[in-house]
């Protein structure tokens, strides 16, 4: 029997029902449960469901982590919205809910496909086609090209886009197949806006630790980035080059926003900011159309990147708060990462510059590196205390190392035998996964070691200095709200 068009699809998360909180990815790139949640706007869902909408079809995008929403209420709108196609972003952490779910999908709903993308899918993307009933599984971070691309091959027999894997008959169980390797050269400029209203942005406005001033959201002026370190978390799987938005259009998204919404503060979830002339252009831009007197501008930066004057030019643009991820002190492991030429007294310098220039400063640390010793943490943290109390740093964020499949540390860990499992549910840092050179409870005691610092008077002390307007207390107020949840989990 011939099945019916696509017309009604359906962009989603499977409910996480799990007592140990809410499933979230944080801004250090890891997913985990979080007890206090904090929810990050879905951007390249996001991006999907808009060109789909804007292509003619019928789009529905239920997050049911950031709605909260249980099976039951998460099935009876499925039974509403009667989807003929399901997108999933998969994670590692939660890729074995996904396969369960789709198996309850496929029996409850004659004919519908699934669609799995994310840098789970991305690094393993048969895995998921020989443990769950999926359809489809899109590799690489142009979601709203590929999906659109497997809509178009349903309905007309386009051609399906590159990266895309799929079974190779009509039954769905013979040989899988696949179009290439996935490709990321399309010109982010010729796509839309994303539909903010379609992808509900104000769930993720009001439940967001990250902002100080309400409302805000999330953008993204690029996809990957040109320096080539860090490679440990899930983008470097999505992005295999890297692929910018132009300056301009980056601040006429801005400009809309905050018209079109009154949206006063900006996340950027770029992997790095862009810089160079890139981003003397836009700052340039911010200025002269006095945004930067409108909106807080919020992004990741690697360290060792930019310089004092190109700190103070992104203050003067707009910029509130530089996102740092602070590598390993063990030098063995820097190299593994690539960060080759950087060592710890450019990096401490590099917060210091940003400071300096006015910038608010929040760090990312992670513990629990293949081979960290006692020694090497001890030194981050004496590190990290040093420029916690000495007032270089506002806000810090301490968690476990997590291996994601293929990234360049997951690949190291497992040639070198130093993974504990390769069971999927232990990848969400409720515990190591890699095997450590002391025993994994002193890896928690140095955790809340680092918390503790928060409580510091006189890390307190400059909080408060620092402080210049009821935003700044209502951060302070949610960071701190945050580093609690972690005592009481």
């Amino acid at each position: 029997m011939k099945k019916d068009k696509i017309e009604r699809i359906c962009i989603t998360y499977p409910p996480f029902e799990n007592n140990e909180g809410y499933p979230l990815m944080s801004l250090n790139g890891q997913f985990q449960w979080l007890r206090n949640p904090s929810y990050f706007y879905p951007i390249l869902p996001a991006y999907a469901a808009t060109l789909l909408k804007n292509n003619g079809y019928n789009v529905f995008f239920l997050d049911t982590i950031a709605r909260n929403m249980d099976t039951i209420d998460w099935f009876s709108e499925l039974d509403e919205i009667k989807p003929q196609l399901i997108f999933f972003e998969a994670r590692t952490p939660t890729i074995n809910y996904t396969w369960d779910t789709i198996e309850t999908i496929k029996k409850k709903y004659d004919g519908i496909y699934v669609v799995l993308a994310g840098d789970h899918v991305t690094s393993l993307p048969e895995e998921s086609l020989i443990k769950s009933k999926a359809d489809f599984i899109i590799t690489g971070g142009n979601y709203e090209i590929s999906l659109l691309s497997i809509v178009k091959h349903l309905n007309h027999g386009n051609k399906l886009a590159k990266g895309i894997y799929y079974r190779n008959d009509k039954n769905g169980t013979g040989n899988i197949k696949n179009t290439g390797k996935f490709s990321l050269d399309y010109p982010l400029d010729s796509l839309p806006f994303i539909d903010r209203n379609l992808t509900n942005w104000k769930i993720y406005s009001k439940k967001n630790e990250y902002f100080k001033k309400y409302p805000g959201t999330f953008i993204m002026s690029g996809r990957g980035s040109i320096y080539n370190i860090y490679n440990s978390n899930s983008s470097s799987i999505l992005f295999n080059n890297a692929m910018l938005r132009s300056p301009i259009n980056v601040v006429d998204e801005i400009e809309y926003l905050n018209k079109r919404y009154g949206i006063k503060e900006i996340i950027d979830g770029t992997i790095c900011f862009p810089t160079n002339e890139w981003l003397s252009l836009f700052c340039a831009t911010m200025r002269e159309r006095k945004l930067n007197k409108k909106v807080y501008i919020d992004c990741y930066m690697y360290l060792n990147i930019l310089s004092f004057e190109d700190f103070k030019m992104m203050k003067k643009s707009g910029f509130k708060t530089i996102i740092f991820n602070l590598p390993t002190i063990n030098n063995h492991m820097i190299e593994k990462i690539g960060i080759d030429k950087n060592n710890v007294e450019q990096m401490v310098e590099s917060i210091k510059l940003a400071k300096r220039a006015g910038l608010f400063i929040d760090m990312m640390v992670k513990l629990g590196y293949p081979n960290e010793t006692e020694e090497d943490i001890i030194r981050t943290f004496n590190i990290v205390k040093n420029l916690m109390l000495n007032g270089y740093v506002n806000s810090m964020n301490v968690s476990l190392f997590v291996p994601y499949p293929n990234t360049r540390l997951f690949n190291y860990c497992k040639e070198n035998d130093l993974l504990k499992t390769e069971n999927w549910f232990d990848f969400d840092m409720r515990k190591s996964v890699v095997k450590l050179n002391f025993d994994e409870e002193k890896l928690y005691k140095y955790i809340e070691y680092f918390y503790n610092l928060s409580f510091n008077p006189l890390y307190l002390f400059h909080k408060i200095t620092a402080i210049r307007d009821i935003y700044d207390i209502r951060h302070h107020i949610n960071s701190f709200k945050n580093i609690l949840s972690y005592y009481f989990k």
